[in-house]
């Protein structure tokens, strides 16, 4: 992985354990111990390095430390060879407790810019062919993640549009470090909750249809959920005549199978209309009504071998307490199955499907209990990759007006969600007479209504909670998704203009006029020494490491503050630095850099599954 601080690093590690060998001292620093900052100021340095950490090792004060490192790493040492040949010359000077480095700017702006795809060579480059935000750290692992996990009782709603898009963005970003990753969502149709919704419609429904009544069939569906809470308050019988349904179901009832079916498919057939909507995919849909079976037959196996016990009303049960995690019904008394038991069954038919180094579940933080248990079992069940497991948590998510209840219809579902943010973004974007710009008004106004909603679910790491705030998301300015919308649109049209320019001026003279991208002087990167442009340059940089960091902590906000970042390096670099007014060879330095920014903008903001904009 290419990582900008690692070469400096390596040096100062070499420092310190050149000082550690002149004091007799048989302890070693390693690279990973080193810590490298950005300082506050640039006559501070491009990278500063503290040596508070390593006052006890060396028996010395920080400041004696970094005097004497600077002076280990003067002359020849502090010149880095890169993979390519290119060697880039630092000098690290000592400034009370830090090591302070000053990278020769020119030459490494050079450097990056040949990596991320700013030069002329490989300027407007294939986008599948760019590598540079792609460390490499996760080459060979099978990762699969589970996401969304619907229920066939009703349609998406805000909680599942948090949960889809970290599945899908951190999906990307794993595949992106080079994982080989599949998607998978289980279709939860099955269980008391679906018959609540079936002997509604059984009742009350008569024969109407989602077409009949001119809506949405997961929404039909989800309808008939609400009816039967209303249904249950006036009749204490509703309970029963829903779990009896449920008996039936598991029995193979033919009637009660084939409703089930059909208001499954209602259900199922809707959430994927609103899953392409929002550019959310899956390799594989698993069912709970198609493993839920092979986890009742690992929990009856478990009982024969002492794993389990049978409770005095006949429900089998696991007792964790040497665990720390109390008991644990597995199976009811009379014998059907519960979340968990499918659970079971749908990790160990995935396992046999895919073997996978890994699964990621993507699920609420409610559940944590529930997956402690899960993974515990499978692990006492004797399945090595149990191991393996990993519970993604994160926090609920609602709306101002306050806490979102399914059975009560509270539940904001997320196509009234995105239709809502497409009729403000559209109102938008007539306010500003932006229709002729944007090209399709529509198209443009679901564009930003996504991209408004992803980046502001991503706002904050998964664990904690959040409010949505529609009005703020929608946001043309500050840390917002439009905002970096907004941003590609202005360089996309940057980067028209000047290729229109150059092609304008080429025609009128053969050797002419400011520098475009196809006329890219080959060392012009090197003129790229400015405060501004150096800034940008560094933030580039970053890019790898970012999408490293956000792999690892599987937490897709890394990106989303590193973009904001960046979007502010490129704001101070428009305002301080003219690009198309600059002589030849600065012009074509700063066109070369706004199209490598340009490159990593579009391929941050896919993984992240925030639309591009060409124009805004």
């Amino acid at each position: 992985m290419f990582n900008y601080k690692e070469p400096w690093k390596e040096r100062i590690a070499w420092a310190l354990n050149k000082l550690l060998e002149e004091t007799g001292l048989e302890a070693r620093v390693t690279t990973p111990e080193i810590i490298a900052e950005i300082p506050p100021s640039d006559t501070m340095g491009d990278l500063g390095f503290p040596m508070f950490s390593f006052a006890k090792l060396l028996r010395k004060a920080p400041p004696q430390i970094a005097q004497a490192a600077a002076a280990a790493l003067s002359g020849g040492l502090s010149c880095i060879a890169f993979e390519n040949g290119t060697s880039i010359r630092g000098e690290f000077k000592a400034a009370g407790p830090y090591v302070n480095l000053f990278i020769d700017r020119g030459a490494y702006s050079a450097y990056i810019l040949s990596l991320a795809g700013g030069t002329a060579d490989r300027a407007g480059a294939d986008k599948d062919e760019f590598s540079f935000g792609r460390p490499g750290t996760l080459q060979g692992r099978r990762i699969m993640v589970e996401f969304s996990s619907p229920n066939t009782n009703k349609p998406l709603h805000l909680g599942h549009l948090r949960n889809d898009i970290l599945g899908e963005s951190i999906s990307r970003i794993l595949a992106a470090c080079g994982a080989e990753v599949r998607k998978v969502c289980i279709i939860n149709d099955r269980g008391i909750h679906i018959c609540k919704s079936m002997l509604a419609y059984k009742e009350f429904g008569g024969n109407s249809t989602p077409e009949s009544a001119g809506v949405k069939s997961d929404r039909f569906v989800g309808d008939w959920y609400v009816r039967f809470h209303k249904m249950s308050q006036e009749d204490p019988d509703a309970e029963a005549r829903a779990r009896e349904m449920l008996r039936k179901w598991e029995a193979g009832d033919r009637e009660t199978t084939e409703l089930w079916r059909l208001m499954n498919d209602w259900a199922v057939n809707g959430m994927k209309q609103t899953y392409r909507r929002t550019g959310v995919s899956f390799d594989t849909y698993y069912f709970e009504s198609r493993t839920y079976l092979l986890g009742k037959d690992e929990v009856l196996k478990g009982l024969e071998r002492g794993l389990f016990y049978r409770e005095g009303d006949g429900a089998v049960a696991a007792d964790l307490s040497a665990e720390k995690l109390d008991k644990k019904v597995l199976l009811r008394k009379d014998g059907t199955s519960i979340y968990i038991t499918q659970d079971i069954g749908t990790a160990i038919y995935r396992h046999k499907d895919w073997p996978f180094d890994r699964l990621i579940f993507v699920v609420g933080s409610e559940q944590q209990y529930h997956f402690k248990v899960l993974f515990t079992i499978l692990d006492k069940l004797g399945f090595s990759w149990a191991k393996n497991l990993y519970h993604l948590s994160y926090g609920m998510v609602n709306l101002p007006e306050g806490k979102m209840k399914s059975r009560e219809g509270t539940v904001v579902d997320a196509d009234d969600l995105l239709d809502s943010l497409k009729a403000m973004a559209l109102e938008e974007i007539r306010e500003k007479e932006r229709e002729e710009a944007v090209g399709n008004p529509e198209e443009a106004a679901e564009k930003i209504a996504l991209g408004a909603l992803h980046y502001y679910l991503l706002s904050v790491s998964p664990a904690k909670d959040m409010l949505f705030n529609p009005k703020e998301s929608l946001s043309f300015t500050g840390n917002t998704g439009p905002y970096q919308q907004y941003m590609g649109a202005r360089i996309s049209a940057l980067l028209r203009k000047a290729s229109l320019l150059h092609k304008t001026e080429s025609m009128g003279s053969e050797d002419s006029g400011k520098a475009g991208p196809e006329g890219c002087c080959p060392n012009s990167s090197a003129l790229l020494t400015g405060d501004a442009e150096w800034e940008l340059v560094r933030n580039i940089a970053a890019y790898p490491e970012a999408v490293n960091n956000a792999a690892e902590t599987l937490d897709p906000s890394v990106l989303q503050n590193y973009l904001y970042e960046l979007s502010k390096a490129f704001s101070r670099f428009y305002h301080d630095c003219p690009i198309l007014g600059a002589e030849p060879p600065l012009a074509s330095a700063r066109l070369a850099l706004v199209h490598a920014l340009l490159a990593i903008l579009r391929d941050c903001l896919y993984l992240i599954n925030i639309p591009f904009l060409e124009a805004m």
